[in-house]
């Protein structure tokens, strides 16, 4: 399953994952220095192999010119080269501080789990209040969406199934908050009554397997 929290509209968001811009930008920056390199490459077979004999014709303040030519587009390319690869680890390692087995998310402390799933909301362009203490009203994070509206949510690092009186519980805090919005976010499986109980409300259920998706595609 692929995971999105996004909520637009009343109905609960099919769960799926939005692009990492990063990536793309990396992606088409990596094409573009292939077709430089090519053409350099192109270039430094025609003036030092196919056309050598040609150029010692052509005077030698014009030779020591596109000599210096060469030699800055090849420093150039080695540096853009460098600092491509060094992008792609750089995403590729704060991809990886969010990937996270069943049994890792279990380990964390109640705490810790609430500022996990805010970091996943952050990543996915919400802003995120952590509130998650005594006197919370139910409330563990409160997100504000594109549109300026309110959604909250609950983190529930359970093992046991989630029933639907849990789901019962987020719909009442989402009254009381005034929120368009709610998910609720566990470690455990999800009850198929549970699940028919939120089928036409504005929440959206994350069990623990669609979160450990939801971390790998962060």
């Amino acid at each position: 399953m692929q995971v999105r929290v996004y909520a637009t509209t009343p109905k609960p968001p099919t769960l799926a994952h939005r692009d990492n811009s990063s990536g793309r930008r990396i992606t088409r920056l990596t094409w573009f220095l292939a077709l430089l390199t090519t053409l350099f490459v192109g270039w430094v077979l025609w003036r030092y192999g196919l056309a050598n004999e040609l150029w010692k014709r052509v005077p030698g303040v014009m030779v020591e010119f596109f000599g210096l030519l060469t030699a800055a587009g090849f420093l150039t390319l080695v540096i853009l080269w460098s600092v491509v690869l060094w992008q792609k680890r750089s995403i590729s390692r704060g991809a990886d501080k969010y990937a996270m087995s069943l049994d890792e998310l279990y380990a964390l402390s109640p705490r810790d789990f609430e500022h996990y799933v805010a970091a996943l909301f952050e990543r996915h362009g919400y802003q995120v209040e952590l509130r998650g203490r005594a006197g919370d009203l139910g409330v563990d994070l409160a997100l504000m969406r594109a549109d300026g509206r309110p959604a909250i949510v609950q983190c529930k690092r359970y093992r046991h199934a989630i029933g639907p009186d849990i789901v019962r519980e987020l719909f009442g805090t989402m009254v009381h908050e005034r929120a368009v919005h709610g998910f609720l976010v566990t470690t455990a499986e999800i009850s198929d009554a549970a699940r028919a109980w939120a089928a036409d409300k504005p929440i959206t259920l994350i069990d623990g397997h669609a979160l450990v998706n939801l971390g790998k595609r962060a």
